[in-house]
């Protein structure tokens, strides 16, 4: 790998400087702002951001992958993850795939949990990817497959030492029924991207005359509790069943609710 190339970390201190990647052509947009405003509670609990950065940069143009951790007790994923580090993000952009950037970024959360005595580093992927990470990049770094849920979800892990693995729940279900009939779409600022989709699905929605609500999860309590996906950042739930667990289009999200029975 070149050694144009260093790994930043970001914090509270720098956050506002070399951002966090994504959306960073679009910094003044509300899905920015609410992401760096979460990024700064979240900092407190934990979380880290690494960029992979080229060094003839400063700032967010010079970013071109990176990493995004906490303590699995702080994740924003429906898991049970304690004394692991889990990882909510890792992406490598177009043409610097491929050349060992993301085991490197693995990599550093492997050093990471192991100064700060964790059991591992665990993650959420899904078989075809859609804004997961798809499972070889893990396999290829020694992680393996722990636990699995509906929609091709898979939690994987690299433990450090003999310990208890981290679980999904089993709830499904029960999770999505809870949001009763009509369209309810649930979401938290983890994710920059999020924000216009949703705007744009409750506005398609409301033109349709389909009864909709969003509900936003504040805490990562609160999607480990209520997220009705392992995604549990995103999720369209139609009377009372889950049918989409990753942001689409406002007329692709109609075309699924047509399709419905009843």
């Amino acid at each position: 790998m070149s050694e144009d190339v260093e790994i930043v970390t970001v914090d509270a201190t720098n956050v506002e400087k070399e951002g966090f990647l994504c959306y960073k052509s679009k910094s003044k947009t509300e899905g920015y702002q609410r992401k760096l405003n979460w990024l700064r509670e979240r900092f407190q609990e934990g979380m880290k951001i690494k960029l992979l950065h080229l060094r003839q940069f400063e700032g967010p143009r010079g970013a071109f992958g990176f990493i995004e951790y906490t303590p699995g007790e702080y994740a924003w994923r429906p898991v049970n993850a304690k004394n692991y580090l889990f990882v909510h993000c890792l992406w490598v952009i177009g043409r610097h795939k491929g050349k060992g950037y993301a085991s490197r970024l693995l990599q550093t959360c492997l050093d990471d949990a192991q100064k700060q005595r964790k059991d591992g580093v665990a993650m959420v992927s899904r078989s075809g990817g859609g804004w997961l990470a798809g499972k070889r990049i893990l396999l290829a770094n020694g992680f393996e497959a722990v636990d699995h849920a509906p929609f091709s979800f898979n939690l994987l892990v690299k433990k450090l030492h003999d310990a208890p693995s981290p679980t999904f729940p089993t709830d499904w279900e029960k999770r999505a029924a809870r949001h009763g009939s009509g369209l309810t779409i649930v979401h938290s600022n983890q994710c920059p991207y999020i924000d216009a989709l949703v705007k744009a699905t409750l506005s398609t929605a409301r033109e349709h005359g389909i009864e909709c609500r969003e509900v936003e999860f504040k805490s990562a309590r609160d999607v480990q509790l209520n997220a009705p996906s392992p995604y549990g950042t995103y999720g369209a739930v139609y009377n009372g069943r889950l049918l989409a667990y990753y942001p689409i289009g406002g007329r692709d999200l109609l075309k699924l609710i047509n399709k419905q029975p009843g």
